[in-house]
């Protein structure tokens, strides 16, 4: 691996690669590259096999545009060396596991050298700092702890850029109120779904959320939109901040949105090589194109991964606060995309259109059926306290449909439902219920 090392986040402030040059950038990028193209042919047999049955080898990798040659890792390949299998050290160099259930109810494992996370601390450091937090701040950390990365990895990189953190972890929302209340944390890390439950707490108490401690809110683990960002901002006088990252690369800290500009999440290209692809053909779309992200990383040692299709739909821009390119915010999955009758659908875009609607509230649940040979979809969402009376319920509804039918292309069907009527998470928001026959 290149011995060209940041500087720790620990409180300096910016890290002098977050305001490198591109050239500077790219040289650093495409040496670690090659090291861990060689490090996951050398020590993965997983990696091993399947570079060979594409009849590629690491020293194929002449310029990063060469690393559209080599295969694509998939959260199937996951499942089926579960659990260790695609482990590039041995099993007693892992110092930690974490894991994730997937859509079949099979888990995936990842695992973690001590160069790992202590890299993996630096980064959520630097992702703090970037959101506004600070060294010294006290920071409550609402992720859930255990095998989900959200909650440790969040822990560490608090700790590791100084601040005091409160690992109070999700659920006993009435408890996170009176500790936010009583301890005053100026940072919160939360899912955002999470955080409109907090809201609902604080308001359920008759607590005015705007003359709470908390000044930032670095919120991540689900899609979420910039309507949701404008009514916690408002809610809370607080500015939220968007964190990006999942298991299989590595966990938060892969990219995050700098509280000064807040208009795209920039990717920590010193650890992560980034790529757009269209989902559909797997060819490498140029930057500013809309497709499914791809990523590899450069620096891990325990799990070193190529080329993994994220299946969150985004594009690549231009740095800005610092010099790394962004991701725009990620506006669905490709494999969570509804298609009814033939349109696409994301659960973000209905959250947006509940989002301009008087008179409701922004929990929400899609659920879809099928009527004979016709898909169908209800948006089961909640009113606010005031617009409770049938009348005002009514209006709501045929002001919801009217919008979804106007902006998004559906029919949908909108069922109303009582102030706390929609189960509330306390993680990731389950925004869609498939109640379809299986084929």
């Amino acid at each position: 691996m290149s011995n060209v090392v940041s500087m720790s986040a620990g409180g300096s402030g910016f890290e002098r690669i977050e305001t490198a040059s591109r050239d500077e950038i790219a040289a650093l990028q495409l040496d670690r590259m090659k090291w861990s193209l060689r490090h996951a042919y050398d020590n993965s047999e997983f990696y091993r096999k399947r570079f060979d049955e594409r009849g590629v080898h690491p020293d194929d990798l002449k310029s990063l545009a060469d690393l559209a040659k080599f295969p694509f890792t998939t959260k199937a390949d996951l499942r089926d060396t579960y659990p260790f299998g695609m482990f590039a050290v041995p099993r007693e160099k892992i110092a930690r596991l974490h894991g994730s259930s997937g859509t079949t109810g099979k888990p995936i494992v990842v695992g973690y050298t001590k160069r790992d996370l202590d890299t993996w601390a630096d980064l959520v450091a630097r992702s703090i700092y970037a959101s506004g937090g600070r060294p010294g701040d006290l920071l409550h950390v609402a992720y859930g702890y255990g095998l989900f990365t959200g909650g440790l990895g969040a822990h560490y990189g608090a700790e590791r850029l100084g601040c005091t953190v409160v690992p109070i972890s999700g659920g006993m929302t009435e408890r996170q109120v009176t500790l936010l209340q009583d301890f005053g944390p100026r940072v919160i890390m939360v899912t955002p779904s999470y955080m409109l439950a907090i809201l609902d707490e604080f308001r359920r108490q008759g607590i005015d959320p705007r003359e709470s401690s908390l000044k930032i809110g670095i919120f991540g683990a689900e899609p979420w939109t910039n309507a949701m960002r404008a009514e916690i901002e408002m809610a809370f006088d607080m500015d939220a901040v968007d964190i990006y990252g999942l298991s299989e690369v590595m966990g938060p800290g892969v990219a995050n949105e700098c509280v000064e500009s807040k208009d795209g999440l920039h990717i920590w290209e010193d650890h992560f090589y980034p790529e757009i692809i269209d989902p559909q053909t797997g060819e490498v779309l140029p930057d500013g194109e809309m497709g499914e992200l791809v990523f590899t990383t450069l620096t891990k040692e325990g799990l070193p991964i190529v080329r993994y299709r994220t299946r969150d739909l985004t594009r690549l821009l231009p740095g800005t606060a610092r010099s790394m390119r962004r991701m725009e915010k990620v506006t669905g999955r490709s494999d969570d995309m509804i298609i009814l009758r033939g349109v696409n659908v994301f659960p973000t875009q209905i959250e947006e259109q509940i989002l301009t609607c008087a008179g409701l509230a922004p929990h929400f649940q899609i659920e879809l059926t099928r009527t004979g040979r016709m898909d169908e979809m209800c948006v089961h969402v909640e009113c606010t306290g005031e617009a409770a009376a049938p009348a005002a319920r009514a209006a709501a509804a045929k002001a919801l449909s009217h919008r979804i039918k106007s902006v998004i292309g559906v029919s949908s069907r909108i069922e109303i439902h009582d102030p706390n009527g929609i189960v509330r998470s306390e993680g990731k928001a389950k925004r869609v219920v498939d109640n379809r026959p299986k084929e």
